[in-house]
């Protein structure tokens, strides 16, 4: 029976800036002081993406901070982290993130079972106006919620 699942941390940001078209579980190679690291939540993906070097996968600019505990022996923060897929998913998203406009971008990082996943977004980037449409339909609805709670509290 497997546990569920534990997440460690959410990219919020992309959301705002981009459209997520399409979602991906990876695995992560990664070594054990960056794991007791992420258990302790110390991660950063706000300025994170993943490109593809050699028909590889890797995660890049992840911020996975250095274990506090940790001997000589610690990872280094930044350092480009490989991702998990299987081949026909990597093809595919290879063809997709060669075409214009399109980007991985880390949604956020989580537990199953004993392994770190990443889930990967293929994301169009949002422009200005879009960001502020989804602004104002977001504070709209959060006005007309305000007002039905307030008609309920007087009833």
């Amino acid at each position: 029976m497997s546990e569920p699942t534990k997440h460690i941390t959410r990219n919020r940001k992309a959301y705002h800036n981009y459209f997520v078209d399409d979602e991906y579980e990876a695995g992560m190679v990664l070594l054990g002081t960056e794991v007791k690291s992420l258990r302790e939540g110390k991660v950063h993906l706000k300025d994170a993406y993943a490109r593809f070097i050699d028909n590889e996968l890797y995660l890049v600019n992840a911020h996975i901070s250095p274990y506090d505990h940790a001997t000589h022996e610690n990872h280094e923060p930044e350092r480009r982290r490989k991702l998990l897929l299987k081949r026909h998913q990597l093809n595919k998203l290879k063809t997709k993130v060669d075409q214009a406009g399109y980007t991985l971008i880390p949604l956020s990082l989580y537990f199953k079972d004993s392994h770190v996943k990443c889930q990967l977004g293929l994301c169009r980037g949002k422009k200005q106006f879009d960001k502020r449409r989804e602004l104002k339909k977001r504070q709209h609805a959060r006005e007309i919620a305000r007002e039905k709670s307030a008609r309920n509290w007087e009833k």
